[in-house]
């Protein structure tokens, strides 16, 4: 006997209002990821013969510059509602397919529950994942006689009576798809919205005589949807305590694991201590020994072993080298790469530069488009002045290099190794061999002054 094809539908296209953003809902951020990639995910686990997403124009055009999706599209021009969604994606699938819906904003179902539906597929025509809840309210209620499902009712369409049911539908169900079809064709618009209803389905095929059964997702948060920006708070706070867990587990010491937040994916080595309020975006990947201090924000980057990262630093794209030291207030842009033992401090900010080891760049400066070399010594406030007002230009500083306070280095501009610059110097040309730079300045006096503080005015006596 030929074993049955499974094919899966994600229903995708509806428009969100209730979110009150331009954003379409299934492309809402939930831990760093697209709620629509939590299903797309968990679809592909099952490895089906294909995975059919339903969805509007708009999402097709986004996914499609943004990620590569395989998938069948389908385009659901009118919001007619969910029976109509899967009539349009029927022409997709065959009559002797085993036909899996999924929804869209429903991130949390696993591929767990979505194995117990095909062993419940296999002793009855349809099943449903369904769940007893306290607070139903907003879910489309199971209706049974002496035990056995009758109908679904809708949260709308129920009566006080009705209300009061605990067990719910979750909307993802099995069927075969010569059934699905039949009952697809029949269902009709006379309800409160003037929708097609897939949950119409199950009456149908009770009035067939099919066998309907139902199974319960291995946890409950599975069934949870997402049609508001309180919801999506809600799940966001579910999945961020399920990662501070699962860090812990793993020997991360978070200190405030309740004031943590990981939007992508971390990898870590031994003794990782990070404080409160830090946020770490994208691909991050730490060594051993790394420490990391409140209200942090880290995205896209690789921090070696030993190193610090100290309170309310922004690294963004970097490489970081072993025994570093950030912080506080430091924001290392794209493509800086820092060499083992620098030290970057209070108010430093780098961009698209490499810095070499044991160099130090410690307070209010900035540094863009250069390369540096080792121990150099970066006084305060010393920049590179990198931008002509038409393009970025590079600054190349030597080894041993020491660059006094206030200094501003002209690019495009070259620093032998083993030079002094003396603070307060603007260098606008090469430096070719070892030398003290400066500008000669000359400091004048004005006898018999004396401020004084009358209408903010300076006078003199």
């Amino acid at each position: 006997m030929l074993k049955t094809e499974t094919i899966i539908i994600i229903l995708a296209a509806g428009k969100g209002s209730r979110m009150k953003s331009n954003c379409p809902k299934v492309l809402h951020k939930l831990g760093g990821k697209t709620i629509l990639e939590y299903v797309l995910n968990t679809a592909k686990s099952i490895k089906p013969k294909k995975i059919i997403l339903v969805c509007t124009d708009n999402i097709k055009k986004i996914l499609s510059k943004t990620q590569n999706i395989s998938v069948e599209w389908v385009i659901q021009k009118q919001q007619k509602g969910t029976g109509n969604a899967i009539i349009i994606a029927s022409k997709n699938f065959s009559n002797n397919e085993n036909i899996i819906v999924l929804y869209g904003d429903m991130p949390f179902i696993s591929k767990e529950s979505i194995k117990k539906l095909q062993e419940s597929k296999k002793k009855s025509n349809l099943s449903l994942l369904t769940s007893n809840i306290e607070k139903p309210e907003g879910y489309g209620r199971v209706f049974r006689k002496k035990g056995k499902v009758i109908s679904i009712i809708e949260d709308k369409c129920a009566n006080n009576e009705e209300k009061l049911i605990k067990e719910v539908y979750s909307g993802t169900f099995i069927a075969n798809g010569k059934d699905l079809k039949r009952w697809l064709l029949k269902i009709n618009q006379n309800n409160i919205n003037q929708e097609f209803y897939a949950t119409d389905i199950v009456y149908l095929a009770y009035l067939e005589g099919k066998t309907i059964s139902t199974v319960e997702p291995v946890h409950y948060k599975e069934i949870l949807g997402i049609n508001n920006q309180l919801q999506l708070s809600i799940l966001e706070k579910i999945i961020q305590q399920e990662i501070s867990n699962n860090l812990m587990i793993a020997g991360v010491k978070l200190k405030d694991p309740y004031h943590f937040n990981l939007r992508g994916t971390l990898k870590h080595g031994k003794n990782i201590e990070i404080d409160t309020n830090v946020i770490l975006e994208g691909n991050i990947i730490l060594g051993n020994n790394v420490k990391i201090g409140a209200g942090s924000i880290i995205k896209n980057s690789f921090i070696n072993n030993q190193s610090q990262i100290k309170e309310y630093t922004i690294i963004e794209n970097a490489k970081i080298g072993k025994n570093c030291i950030i912080g506080p207030f430091s924001h290392l842009r794209n493509h800086t790469i820092l060499n083992n033992e620098t030290h970057i401090g209070n108010f430093v900010e780098i961009k698209d530069s490499i810095i070499g080891k044991k160099s130090k760049i410690k307070h209010l400066s900035y540094v863009g488009n250069s390369e540096i070399g080792s121990r150099v010594n970066m006084g305060a406030g010393s920049i590179t002045c990198n931008y002509d007002g038409f393009e970025k230009l590079k600054t190349i500083i030597g080894d041993n290099v020491f660059i006094g306070s206030n200094t501003e280095l002209i690019a495009p501009v070259k620093i032998s190794k083993n030079t002094t610059i003396a603070a307060g110097t603007t260098v606008t040309k090469n430096v070719d061999k070892p030398c003290l730079v400066y500008n000669k300045k000359k400091q004048k006096h004005k006898e018999n002054w004396i401020y004084t503080k009358k209408n903010d005015k300076k006078n003199t006596n």
